[in-house]
């Protein structure tokens, strides 16, 4: 079965809800947090990027914010790759 960043790749447009990109962040141990203070977007971040991924907690996340997750991971792996 497809790892579930690239079923994301995949399919952007799927059914996809915060506990999906919850569960991604953890498999790739990248940190995130739930919206704090009335708010409704969770952020992701990782010591490796520069940039703080945003997410609204909406379901089904909309694909745009999926691609950008996708992105993101890849990036953070790149980083990781590159120091090994």
């Amino acid at each position: 079965m497809p790892s579930r960043l690239d079923q994301m790749r995949a399919n952007p447009a799927g059914d996809w809800s915060i506990d999906d990109v919850a569960a991604l962040c953890r498999e790739h141990a990248i940190r995130c947090i739930p919206p704090s203070g009335g708010g409704s977007h969770w952020k992701v971040s990782d010591p490796t990027q520069h940039d703080i991924l945003t997410i609204p907690f909406r379901r089904p996340v909309k694909p745009v914010y999926i691609r950008r997750l996708v992105r993101f991971v890849n990036a953070v792996r790149e980083v990781r790759d590159a120091k090994t």
